[in-house]
């Protein structure tokens, strides 16, 4: 099957969805581009990238007082999880709002596996932060509605806060997650979810310096992760693991 026509359907889920997808809370501003390598890209405390190192670039653009799209593309290194696919793209429209020490935000998001039908699939969702001193602490909700793609529905919770370590380069930074959903196809639906529901968090720290930011993070889930279940309940790489990343911003 074409893959233009998942992507056509792709574009209509995501104009019909009235939340949007969780974004960490950012100032304000002109188009941002990022470049950043991992030592293991992971999404929600599981590897989308076969447990291997990975290269990401993302782009922000504003098209509007408070509203920004979003272009983000990451190799996935033939993932399992994803049926073999070497890389997603990542489609967002998104709108923030800062007033004073909150920021209130609503995003809509689209993946798409270049070369693998029938894998794309949207979600959106809404998050609030609050600033507190060097702190930010930020509160989000995304929510996928059931698609083929991903064997029923997902819900995602998620809270996270970054602290700035005054008189240093550094910046803390923890979270965690909660992950579930109805099942329609048990297969699809181990994609997002390993095991059904679960839960995910991290721990790390970040050396900024001017646009580069070097970081290390500590993730992991309640996921069972012995053994090889193979393919999209693949959950080999969903376990305790130490991370390490460089990006760098335009």
């Amino acid at each position: 099957m074409s893959t233009l026509p998942r992507v056509g359907g792709l574009a209509v889920a995501i104009a019909l969805i009235a939340t949007a997808v969780p974004v960490q809370a950012r100032p304000l501003a002109g188009t941002e581009i990022s470049i950043e390598a991992t030592t293991d890209l992971r999404r929600r405390g599981i590897s989308w990238s076969d447990g291997k190192a990975a290269l990401a670039a993302n782009a922000y653009v504003p098209v509007a007082e408070g509203l920004e799209a979003g272009l983000g593309v990451a190799s996935l290194r033939g993932s399992p999880r994803h049926d073999g696919a070497d890389a997603v793209i990542d489609l967002d429209l998104g709108y923030r709002h800062i007033s004073g020490p909150w920021s209130f935000g609503m995003r809509v998001a689209g993946h798409v596996f270049p070369g693998e039908s029938g894998l794309g699939y949207a979600e959106a969702g809404a998050w609030a932060g609050l600033l507190i001193g060097p702190a930010q602490i930020d509160l989000s909700a995304s929510y996928a509605p059931s698609q083929d793609a991903i064997g029923g529905d997902n819900l995602y919770l998620a809270a996270r806060a970054t602290v700035a370590v005054p008189g240093t380069p550094l910046t803390l930074v923890a979270g965690a997650g909660r992950s579930s959903g109805s099942v329609d196809d048990p297969v699809r639906a181990a994609r997002l979810r390993p095991d059904g529901r679960y839960h995910d968090y991290h721990l790390g720290v970040d050396h900024v310096r001017g646009p580069l930011t070097l970081g290390v993070r500590y993730s992991d889930t309640t996921i069972n992760a012995d053994g090889d279940r193979g393919g999209d309940a693949d959950a080999r790489h969903a376990g305790s693991r130490l991370i390490a990343r460089a990006a760098f911003t335009f």
